[in-house]
């Protein structure tokens, strides 16, 4: 059986848009709606989101982030 964990990659994603806690609890709850997303912390202040999630899942990550109204920057 397959570690979870191991298939599993860290990225931060800039985002522009979030202004509030409300924001950094709305990301979060989207975002691990999504099969596949293991950990978000997302953080107004820094327009960071970090997420821990298969790498297949990242353009589901991206359009569910641009669907609430943010706009992605970058991945790291």
């Amino acid at each position: 059986m397959m570690d979870m964990q191991k298939m599993a990659d860290e990225k931060t994603i800039k985002v522009a848009g979030m202004h509030c806690l409300s924001c950094e609890v709305l990301i979060s709850d989207v975002l691990l709606d999504i099969g596949g997303v293991q950990v978000v912390s997302a953080d107004f202040k820094k327009g960071e989101i970090r997420v821990r999630a298969e790498q297949s899942k990242l353009a589901q990550i991206n359009a569910a982030i641009e669907k609430e109204g943010y706009k992605v920057n970058r991945f790291d």
